[in-house]
């Protein structure tokens, strides 16, 4: 029987909301784990965390992170590597001192995660660079599949789709009431994002319920095997590289509130550092043990 490290982490929570949940396994170089086991793994968490995230330290530097749902593995999330980092940086005091640490991932390239803790309680990481790939689907398509009136759709800002980490089809919508209503039939919005190659669904409104947000969002990924992430990482990114693109955003911090209204809103932060994009917030372990193989 093989033993690994594991925790439970719920990623973007602030003292009222719950966060994003993640489980987070960390490998040594003699007890790696295949594909499909890491699947298997995965697929045991349906229904308990949004993604697992596998955790090994680097041979070169850093730490190599690989991503999965309970249905496929994931190109990037956002919410765990969040998660893995800010537990793994608070809890080792080498890692606290330092300000920078490497991410190693296998579908998105190398990135940064830059320590925040001692000043603002947050871990930032650097978005991956986006692909602005462009939508032609129509508002009343779109509105269709997310159950909603084709004029509750704003025509002040585009529909787009960029991936900074993920495909992310990008809708604005009116009024934060609309918004935070919004709660399509899951398995048509899965056959709608496979048909139309998207991965996940970010509305937004520029109306927000705490006044010191930038905006509010929700990400619908059905894809994945869940109906909502409440906090996302990949998606708010591609919202960040999406509102700088259209003039809304001039890169300084800001804070991004997301969730529907069955849910505490989760807080997203954004900012721009060396002419990259990131994405930060804080993490709360919520279980410490061991997974068994």
């Amino acid at each position: 029987m093989r033993e690994y490290s594991y925790k439970k982490i719920d990623a973007f929570a602030s003292e009222k909301s719950r966060g994003n949940p993640a489980a987070c396994i960390h490998m040594e170089d003699d007890q790696m784990l295949t594909d499909e086991e890491m699947l298997d793994i995965a697929e045991q968490h349906k229904g308990f965390v949004s993604e697992v995230v596998y955790c090994r330290k680097s041979p070169e530097c850093g730490f190599e992170l690989t991503y999965y749902s309970s249905e496929c593995e994931v190109d990037f999330c956002g919410h765990g590597t969040i998660a893995c980092m800010y537990s793994l940086i608070k809890s080792t005091p080498q890692f606290l001192s330092m300000d920078e640490l490497v991410i190693h991932t296998r579908k998105k390239g190398v990135l940064k995660a830059y320590n925040r803790i001692p000043d603002q309680d947050a871990v930032f990481i650097t978005a991956p660079k986006p692909v602005f790939i462009g939508a032609e689907l129509l508002p009343e398509s779109i509105a269709q599949i997310l159950g909603l009136e084709s004029y509750r759709i704003s025509r002040q800002y585009p529909i787009d789709i960029i991936d900074a980490g993920l495909a992310t089809l990008i809708v604005p919508v009116g009024t934060l009431s609309d918004e935070i209503n919004i709660f399509p039939h899951e398995q048509d919005l899965k056959e709608f994002c496979i048909s139309n190659a998207i991965d996940i669904i970010l509305v937004f409104s520029t109306e927000v319920r705490d006044k010191r947000n930038f905006a509010h969002t929700r990400v619908f990924a059905p894809k994945f095997g869940y109906l909502e992430d409440p906090a996302t990482g990949s998606g708010n990114s591609a919202f960040g590289y999406y509102m700088l693109k259209s003039g809304m955003w001039d890169g300084n911090t800001i804070s991004i509130e997301q969730g529907g209204a069955n849910m505490e809103f989760n807080t997203v932060k954004l900012t721009t550092f060396n002419g990259n994009l990131l994405f930060g917030g804080r993490a709360t372990d919520r279980i410490i043990g061991k997974y068994y193989l």
